[in-house]
């Protein structure tokens, strides 16, 4: 079964930590939400680094630089170094830096991080659209507290006919009194007042999978995400494979409609599932079972009938429900087989 024609969560024999090199993690709603760890983080992390797997953090969040991001997670428990995040701000200052003269001016619409991006590839950074010679404009997540006259400055430039660059387009954000509106909001603010489109530099988009590989060197990377219209597929898009983890925005009812591009290598409650193997998901009669429990189409729903892990449950109603859907997203009523499992 090749990835691309996945209709089940795939099993390993051997632990995560130990079946891959380098795990490339998300930040948000994976290791962190609103800047406090997530449950059980800290150590699941600690024990996949000390049993040989490099850690490295993959976010689309442009705000901070590397050194802060490593700074705070240093401070959550997690030692690490800057060298060990990569950003969306470091994807598309390298993506912008191709296509523009060394020196060039850039109007920014975000925070430090996208400073100290453009100015690691000889590019200045600027806050006006009237500087002259202005090369691009560059919008990234710029927190709460990002002016909304910044979006007009952006719309000046741009209606100008200067090229425009997004570090993301994620529509929204996990934060610690719920999910907020994300970078993707912001350019689509810009979007309505320009009607132009932006080059986009993060997940799922090819120019963060290739930042990702050259900082880290990762032979076989397993990414770790929330989201499965970023993390997942930008594991699709770069053919590597991915496990999903149900702290972050994706939930069951989503997974289930997952069409393939969103269809994760493994799934997990959180990431204590790097040290642990996957469990096989088996043809039984009709449907499939997992650990105890058997899921299976019938009458235009998802049945689920057992008992066990609540994650196994979800397992066997993916291949399921991924089985009936084909190549597209499954379109079965799942509402009462996800009650029975809580997810």
């Amino acid at each position: 079964m090749t990835r691309r024609s996945r209709t089940s969560p795939a099993a390993s024999e051997r632990s995560l930590h130990q079946a891959y090199d380098t795990a490339l993690l998300d930040l948000d709603g994976v290791v962190y939400a609103g800047g406090e760890a997530i449950a059980h983080a800290v150590e699941s992390l600690a024990a996949a680094r000390e049993g040989g797997m490099h850690l490295a953090y993959v976010t689309n969040n442009a705000l901070r630089t590397p050194d802060a991001v490593a700074a705070h997670l240093g401070e959550l428990g997690i030692p690490t170094g800057a060298d060990d995040v990569v950003t969306s701000a470091q994807a598309v200052a390298r993506l912008i830096s191709e296509q523009v003269e060394p020196g060039a001016k850039v109007l920014v619409i975000g925070g430090e991080g996208l400073r100290v991006a453009l100015r690691e590839r000889g590019l200045v950074p600027v806050d006006s659209a009237d500087e002259d010679g202005l090369a691009a404009v560059v919008q990234g997540y710029g927190g709460p507290e990002l002016p909304w006259g910044r979006f007009a400055e952006a719309s000046f430039a741009i209606r100008r006919g200067v090229p425009w660059f997004a570090s993301n387009t994620d529509l929204t954000i996990p934060q610690a009194r719920g999910i907020g509106p994300g970078n993707g909001a912001a350019v689509e603010v810009v979007r309505i007042a320009t009607g132009a489109e932006p080059q986009v530099a993060g997940k799922p988009l090819p120019p963060m999978h290739r930042e990702t590989v050259l900082r880290t060197g990762a032979r076989r990377p397993l990414v770790v995400g929330d989201r499965l219209d970023t993390d997942i597929e930008g594991a699709f898009n770069g053919d590597v494979d991915s496990l999903l983890v149900l702290t972050g925005i994706a939930d069951g009812a989503q997974l289930l409609r997952a069409e393939p591009r969103h269809r994760p290598t493994y799934v997990d409650r959180d990431l204590r599932g790097l040290l642990t193997g996957q469990p096989e998901v088996e043809a039984a009669g009709d449907g499939f079972r997992c650990g105890g429990w058997t899921a299976a189409a019938a009458d235009g729903a998802l049945r689920l009938d057992g008992a066990g892990d609540p994650v196994d449950g979800l397992r066997a109603l993916c291949a399921a429900a991924w089985t009936a859907a084909g190549d597209g997203s499954c379109t079965l009523d799942a509402a009462a087989a996800l009650d029975r499992i809580g997810l």
